[in-house]
């Protein structure tokens, strides 16, 4: 990700309609895929936090972070009982790890999941969101640093080896304005630089997050058929 998108990620994730509809969505999730309290959670590449506090309500949060600029603000920012930031994973054992949209962000994304593998205790689950289709893939993503969108059958290739507990698709209520839009933004060759992570007006972004957010209380009923993103939760067999 770029320093000047960074930045703007770190100013804006508070507010903006997509971080947090997805924090909303994940919780949901988590309440329904765990009985037990008192989780051994890791948010692998956390970013800059924004699921933090959320996480905190199911445990202690592990947080893992590689990105030297953004670990220094975590640092600042996260600290104390509910909170521990890792060096490293060494043998550590978690209930559950989050990849809240990291696996894009991955060159050898089949071979990270196989290592975070070994750090899942007995019954432990991985869950992801990842941007979904290629055929959405724009110069957005690139400055974002993904090296790829997905759909269904390439997670489930990537998790053969774990029981799935959920997969779906996600922001399926917007994705035919978005869908619309990226096509038309791409067809222009529009630069994305200074519009990215960027909160949207007032207005359209709290239209926008009502709308997504009807999506928390529904992603456990069912398995969304099509959609911006996929969400996905893997038991370790």
């Amino acid at each position: 990700m770029r320093k000047e998108v960074y930045k703007r990620h770190i100013e804006n994730y508070n507010n903006h309609w997509w971080f947090q509809g997805r924090k909303h969505v994940i919780e949901k999730v988590i309440i329904n895929s765990f009985e037990k309290k008192n989780l051994k959670i890791l948010d692998f590449g956390a970013g800059s936090g924004v699921n933090l506090q959320m996480l905190s309500k199911f445990g202690l949060v592990n947080i893992y972070e590689p990105h030297k600029q953004t670990k220094k603000f975590l640092k600042k920012k996260y600290s104390g009982k509910k909170f521990r930031i890792l060096n490293t994973l060494k043998q550590k054992k978690f209930d559950l790890i989050l990849l809240a949209d990291v696996l894009e962000h991955i060159n050898k994304d089949k071979a990270q999941i196989k290592k975070l593998a070994k750090n899942l205790d007995k019954g432990g689950k991985i869950l992801i969101t990842v941007p979904a289709f290629k055929f959405l893939f724009t110069y957005k993503d690139v400055i974002l640093g993904h090296y790829r969108r997905y759909n269904l059958y390439q997670i489930r290739k990537i998790f053969k080896n774990f029981s799935i507990q959920k997969l779906s698709y996600f922001n399926f209520f917007l994705f035919l304005p978005i869908s619309i839009s990226l096509f038309f933004l791409k067809f222009l060759r529009t630069d994305f630089i200074d519009s990215v992570e960027k909160r949207p007006n007032i207005i359209i972004n709290n239209i926008l997050y009502l709308i997504f957010n009807l999506e928390s209380k529904l992603i456990n009923s069912i398995n969304f058929p099509i959609g911006i993103s996929i969400l996905g939760v893997f038991k370790k067999k």
